[in-house]
């Protein structure tokens, strides 16, 4: 089990569990405080589960609070049958709550790693860019190009190579659009197809080499990663096909 395995089964376990130690941490309040702020209690740690977690977590903990809620603080006490339309809208509520913020924190933390995701892949660009601007050699922007790609596509290993290569099954088209024999492949779900993906390097409207990409099974990869190695792939035909007019 990796890292973020481990952190997302514990945001579930906390989902699960922490309801019920909430309510069995208000229950001695029953009768003292009014239901509607036992409820706004609830409503927080909902909230917190879904900054942690997102949209499953905030589902799972919607609905152990409605459970939790009518089990501690409703009459009949420690007894999940509702006998008051109140409470029973409350319930409800909290389900609603929890399904509406998890949706907002899912959303919230896409927009994160998108803006994350475009500030990181300008840094790679510039950094390749200002190699080539200090006019460094072919063959070091290759190993600079390569070194990000491994990082940008979670590689096992990336190598170019400057002859004609054989159709790849698998290989990243220009648009960022990954194929597999010639379908469109889900590789936000599924990750990079097989052990052999095939970026192609153009400049001059030329095929100028490729680079062989061995990808980290079932390592899923955003679209935008994919549209970031297509222009990293296109500096360096730049440079290719600017030594070969150069030549």
């Amino acid at each position: 089990m990796t890292g973020a395995d481990r952190g997302r089964w514990l945001v579930y376990s906390a989902a699960a569990a922490g309801p019920i130690a909430l309510g069995a941490a208000l229950y001695p309040a029953r009768g003292h405080v009014a239901v509607a702020n036992l409820a706004l209690v609830f409503v927080v740690g909902i909230v917190a589960i879904a900054s942690l977690g997102g949209r499953g977590p905030a589902a799972l903990a919607a609905l152990m609070s409605a459970l939790s809620f009518d089990y501690f603080c409703t009459v009949p006490y420690l007894s999940l049958r509702i006998t008051r339309s109140a409470d029973l809208t409350t319930e409800l509520l909290l389900i609603v709550v929890g399904l509406t913020v998890g949706e907002l924190a899912a959303r919230g933390r896409r927009a994160r790693r998108q803006a994350e995701a475009g500030s990181e892949g300008l840094s790679r660009l510039h950094s390749v860019g200002e190699r080539i601007a200090a006019g460094e050699a072919p063959d070091f922007v290759v190993m600079a190009v390569a070194h990000e790609l491994r990082d940008v596509l979670s590689l096992r290993d990336c190598a170019f190579t400057r002859t004609p290569v054989a159709e790849a099954a698998a290989r990243i088209e220009a648009d960022g659009t990954v194929t597999m024999a010639g379908m469109v492949w889900d590789v936000e779900r599924l990750g990079l197809p097989t052990q052999r993906v095939m970026l192609l390097v153009r400049g001059g409207g030329l095929v100028l080499g490729a680079f062989v990409l061995t990808p980290t099974p079932a390592t899923p990869i955003e679209h935008d990663r994919c549209v970031l190695a297509v222009a990293l792939a296109d500096q360096l035909g730049a440079v290719l096909i600017g030594r070969r007019t150069a030549g």
